[in-house]
């Protein structure tokens, strides 16, 4: 994830979904667990050591990516998104069941990237 305000993002995440840091710098945040790492890079350190690729230097614009945090129930997705949106996420649709047959709830973290919670039901 690219990010304008590194610190910011990383504690959203920490705090929203308890997601434990395994390397926090100034403009690097890496996040470990279950065989994946989620890092958080800002965007001017990005362009710094990419030598001011243009994807980097330009300001961000739109969505590059979606996350879609499984849950095992709907009532985890209703208590999960409570305590995102009590971290400081956006709602950007309430849990419901949705015509694809999840219980899905949509929200925006601090950049504007908008995630969902679901359960398959």
């Amino acid at each position: 994830m690219l990010a304008d305000d590194v610190a910011v993002l990383a504690d959203f995440y920490e705090r929203a979904l308890g997601w434990e840091v395994e390397v926090r710098e100034e403009a690097y945040v890496a996040f470990g667990g279950q065989g994946v790492r989620v890092a958080i890079f800002s965007r001017r350190s990005m362009s710094e050591v990419t030598d001011g690729h243009p994807a980097y230097a330009a300001p961000f614009t739109d969505q590059a990516f979606e996350l879609n945090l499984q849950c095992d129930s709907a009532d985890e997705v209703e208590r999960r998104y409570d305590q995102v949106v009590a971290a400081g996420a956006t709602p950007t649709g309430r849990p419901a069941l949705r015509e694809w047959g999840q219980f899905t709830g949509f929200f925006a973290d601090p950049e504007g990237n908008v995630h969902s919670l679901f359960a398959d039901v």
